[in-house]
């Protein structure tokens, strides 16, 4: 039986992951940012929560851990490098550790930038990636603790994860996010595409969330930092340094 993935609107513009297997009866909650309706939707499902698996310390998305844990006895799983930060940890990891969901298996991605911690989490046989605030639909996280370096060095990880990979933010960011990457990538048909979508979706009130990496590969300005065309229009003598004008840039925008 395939894994199920339940997505739910929570707080102001985060989103909340269930992750559930059937045959184990196991669920991981993918960060904690409203410990009330983590609960509450599992119940709805009748889904019994085992696991957390959280992607950085910040409190919109390790908040509701330890009522989450109270109520349910669950396992919490966080980077190492962000610990000191996060509330009721059993396990932490790091880069390619491994984390399990019944019989699936997830590999643990360092995504450091956003926090100087993020993790991002992979599960290859199912094809999908739960990645925080590391990356988002056409954009990518604030760089509050770490390097440009880093930053990037982390968002191609994600780049060379298979391209058909079903990628799961933590924020509907992705309207704005496009205004930006059409300045920042004006000529780019691609993405006039992909934004003219967006539109359309958030005029319906529907999510943008998830998306697949194979189309921000063609659309998402901070992971094409390393093209000549990004270059050209935002400098830098190295992919690292494009990101961090094109980061500058859209903190300022």
């Amino acid at each position: 039986m395939s894994l199920q993935v339940h997505q739910f609107p929570c707080l102001t513009d985060n989103y909340g992951f269930l992750l559930h297997d059937p045959a184990s009866g196991e669920t991981a909650c993918i960060d904690t940012p409203d410990a009330d309706a983590y609960l509450r939707e599992a119940g709805a499902k009748g889904w019994r929560i085992t696991q957390i698996w959280n992607t950085h310390w910040h409190p919109d998305h390790a908040g509701g851990n330890e009522a989450i844990k109270a109520a349910t006895g669950c396992t919490i799983v966080a980077p190492e490098a962000d610990a000191a930060r996060i509330a009721g940890i059993d396990r932490t990891v790091a880069d390619r550790d491994r984390v399990t969901l019944g019989g699936w298996s997830a590999r643990v991605i360092d995504v450091g930038g956003h926090t100087l911690g993020h993790v991002a989490y992979h599960l290859p046989e199912a094809q999908i990636a739960f990645v925080g605030d590391s990356l988002f639909a056409l954009g990518c996280g604030r760089m509050f603790e770490g390097t440009a370096t880093q930053f990037w060095t982390s968002l191609s990880r994600l780049k060379s994860l298979p391209p058909e990979t079903t990628l799961y933010c933590a924020h509907e960011y992705t309207a704005s996010n496009a205004r930006f990457a059409l300045h920042a990538d004006p000529e780019n048909e691609a993405l006039q595409a992909y934004a003219d979508e967006v539109r359309r979706k958030r005029a319906a009130e529907e999510p943008t969330v998830p998306f697949k990496l194979e189309r921000e590969l063609a659309t998402n300005p901070f992971l094409r930092a390393d093209t000549p065309e990004m270059r050209a229009l935002w400098g830098g003598g190295s992919p690292a340094e494009t990101f961090a004008a094109l980061r500058a840039a859209k903190d300022n925008f």
